[in-house]
Formats: C-alpha cells, sequence, structure tokens
C-alpha cells in the first residue's frame, strides 16, 4: 500500500500528481471467500479490517450493492460520544470512541477526528435528573463525562440561548472528548487497508439470495453469480429485515427515515456538537463552516433516503429558539438515511436460525459513532464465536426479555 505524507504529497506534485495509486482494487469475484460481508458501509468495512488485523483472516470479500459508503455512512452528521446509560453499550461504544482518536496513524488517512466535546442540554427537571443518573453511571464505567450548569454552557457555545422562553437551559451531560469525524474518510480509509491485505471490495454487486445446505450458510446468489463462503455477515443496516428474509428468519427490527441539512457556509461560531432533546434537535459547526443540523427519526416506516418539508420545519423551529443566531440562513442541502431500529433502542450484534451467518444491525440512529468498536467485536464474534462486546446484544435477549433500555441516553437521534 503507497503511504500518504507530506513527502509523498511533495514527491506526486513534482510529477504532477501522475504517480498516485489507486485507493482500492476492484475485483470481479472469486468462487469462493472465507468470509463474506454483505454490505460496504463503515460497520462492514470495519468488521474486514479487524477480521484481518487482530485474527489474520483476509480471504474476505465484501460486498455492496452500489458504491462504498453511500448508505448510511455517507448521509449521518458525524457525532463521536459514549456516554450511554447501560454497561454494555458504554463499553462498546467508549471502544469506538478511543479508536477513533487513533484511526488516521492507524489507517494512514486523515479521518479529521475533532475532540471537539458533545454537550446534551437539560432543558427540564426530568432531563437534568436523568442526565446526572448518566453521569453517575459513566463513572462507573470509566467512560469520563460530567454535568454541568447552565454558565458553563454559555461559555462553551457562547451562541446558544440559555434562558428560551418555553425551555431555558438548566444543565448539560459534558463528553469533552466526543466530537465528530469525516465520515466518508473512515469508509475510504477502512476500504484502503482491507485492499492492501488482498481482501476484495465488490460494488454493485447486489445479493438476490442467501444459500444453505443442513442449515448452514454456504455462500449468496448475486447479480455478479454465485459467491460461496464458509462463514457470512449481514451488515446492510435499514434494509437489514430485507437480507435476513433472505436468509430465513426474522428481526425485531423497523427500518425509518433519518433526515438532515446543512446550511449555507458562515464564520466559524461554534466548536462544539450540542444536542437538544427536549426542542428535538441538534446541531455542530463543519470545518467547512456548515451548520449540520438534524433532528428525530420519521414517525413512520419507509425507506426513502430524501428529504421533506415537514421535517426541515419541525426541527429548525425547535433549533431556532435555542440557538436564534441561525434564524436567517438559508438552508444549502438536505438528505435522508435508512435506519433500523429495534425495541430497546440498542443493536444486535449476534448468530443467526442459520448456521455461520451472522448479523449486525439495530444501530438505529447511532450506528457512526460505534463504527470501529462494532467492527472490532463482530469480527471477534464472527472469528471466535463469542466476543465481550457483543454478548449482551444477541438475538435471544428479545426472547428473554433482557433488554438494553437506551431509549433516553440515546438524546434526540443519536
Amino acid at each position: 500500500m503507497q503511504r500518504y505524507s507530506v513527502f509523498a504529497v511533495a514527491r506526486e506534485a513534482l510529477r504532477f500528481h501522475k504517480g498516485w495509486e489507486r485507493a482500492w482494487k476492484s475485483p470481479q469475484p472469486k468462487k469462493k471467500y472465507d468470509v463474506i460481508i454483505i454490505g460496504a458501509g463503515g460497520h462492514g468495512l470495519a468488521t474486514a479490517y479487524y477480521l484481518g488485523k487482530n485474527h489474520g483472516i483476509t480471504n474476505v470479500a465484501v460486498i455492496e450493492k452500489g458504491w462504498l459508503g453511500g448508505g448510511n455512512t455517507g448521509r449521518n452528521t458525524t457525532i463521536i460520544r459514549s456516554n450511554y446509560l447501560q454497561d454494555p453499550s458504554a463499553a462498546i461504544y467508549e471502544k469506538a470512541r478511543s479508536l477513533y482518536e487513533t484511526m488516521s496513524q492507524d489507517l494512514n488517512m486523515n479521518v479529521m477526528f475533532s475532540p471537539r466535546g458533545v454537550m446534551m442540554l437539560a432543558q427540564t427537571e426530568h432531563e437534568v435528573r436523568g442526565y446526572q443518573r448518566t453521569a453517575h453511571a459513566n463513572s462507573l464505567q470509566g467512560v469520563t463525562t460530567e454535568f454541568i450548569g447552565p454558565e458553563r454552557v454559555k461559555q462553551l457555545c457562547p451562541i446558544i440561548e440559555i434562558r428560551g422562553p418555553r425551555y431555558p437551559v438548566l444543565g448539560a451531560l459534558w463528553q469533552a472528548r466526543g466530537g465528530t469525524a469525516r465520515h466518508d474518510a473512515v469508509a475510504w480509509g477502512y476500504a484502503r487497508a482491507c485492499s492492501a491485505m488482498g481482501m476484495d471490495i465488490i460494488q454493485r454487486c447486489e445479493v438476490k439470495g442467501v444459500r444453505s445446505e443442513n442449515g448452514k450458510v454456504t455462500g449468496v446468489s448475486t447479480t455478479k453469480g454465485e459467491i460461496g463462503c464458509d462463514k457470512l455477515g449481514i451488515v446492510v443496516a435499514g434494509n437489514s429485515g430485507v437480507v435476513a428474509d433472505m436468509a430465513g428468519f426474522r428481526l425485531p427490527i423497523e427500518s425509518v427515515a433519518l433526515q438532515a441539512l446543512v446550511s449555507e457556509p458562515i464564520k466559524p461560531c461554534m466548536d462544539v456538537v450540542v444536542m437538544a432533546n427536549t426542542v428535538h434537535g441538534y446541531m455542530s459547526q463543519s470545518d467547512k463552516g456548515e451548520m449540520v443540523i438534524g433532528g428525530g427519526t420519521d414517525g413512520y416506516n419507509n425507506y426513502t433516503q430524501r428529504g421533506s418539508f415537514h421535517h426541515i420545519e419541525e426541527t429548525v423551529r425547535a433549533l431556532v429558539e435555542t440557538f436564534p443566531i441561525i434564524s436567517r440562513l438559508k438552508m444549502l442541502r438536505q438528505w435522508g438515511g435508512i435506519v433500523d431500529v429495534t425495541g430497546d433502542r440498542s443493536p444486535i450484534l449476534s448468530r443467526t436460525p442459520l448456521g455461520n451467518c451472522y448479523i449486525n444491525c439495530g444501530w438505529g440512529t447511532g450506528g457512526f459513532k460505534a463504527i470501529p468498536g462494532s467492527g472490532w467485536g463482530f469480527a471477534e464474534l464472527m472469528a471466535k464465536g463469542q466476543s465481550p462486546l457483543c454478548d449482551a446484544f444477541g438475538l435471544e435477549r428479545f426472547r428473554e426479555g433482557r433488554f438494553i433500555d437506551e431509549s433516553v441516553a440515546a438524546g434526540v437521534a443519536h
């Protein structure tokens, strides 16, 4: 793999940038692989990467029906945090957050990780108690967070209105080492590293069926032919139920759209991420100056990746009350992603009723922040049959009533 560095940039500048290699290869599929991962988004690529790096499994194909990172990975709002309430959630999200801190060096790709800090506003007395509880839980879990007062909120984010007429800011749950990263670069970095290990990334290859024999998976049928495998990982986010149906089992999830938008670029005015659950919106400022804005999921099941006017109105109306400064900004673009949501708002990383077939789904609105932790744990689960990071997130928890309720700690939509 050609390493990226300031010296490489200088060298290529001298030869008019004609010596750069392709970041990853685009081969035709082989007849059989040790492992096939369906889905070349962040979670699928991270799983493949850690299969190779941690477990030495490199005869791997990552199959994508569209283009690499073209699903939720390229459509999210890039928030990274780990201040979740339940122990299993905090463990996997904190693992992810810690891996993000060294990801640029590990992948030799600048993912633009920015630990600018994430605050979750408490605008009711109920939220104050809830976030104080989460702060105490995080202390026991070894996750560094704190509950701060309104004066500190104003100090960290001067453009915020803490004396709003309906919902004044009473405090916030603050994680200083949370932040953002460049979502496309995360996918590209993992893809480049996987390709360098000899893995095949096969784009525009839609899975049409899952083949099995004697209760075990044997391969997949795709638009590029039949491909065999010893193990299969399904990592397709909002389309998890569709692929699971091909494999012969059902999932306790529903798919809904999650929308977001960005404003026209403006001068730097906000260097933290702010989430406001009561008014239902969140906002940060990108490196280009755009205000990145989002809210909750649509109120009905759908598979659309377009935006809608009612969502803009609802989310922006809520945020204007907390951030009056944005009231006259123009919207630059809007989009949506398809998220898969479980009843307890926690993911599924599990074996399935089909032998040697594994599922990674149900991340809902918090998938981007979990990418490296999810890939680390899911790779271990596929390689060894068990992973401490994944043990609590098995499918059997729904049958046993052993839920991991993150409906409150998940905040607005993250």
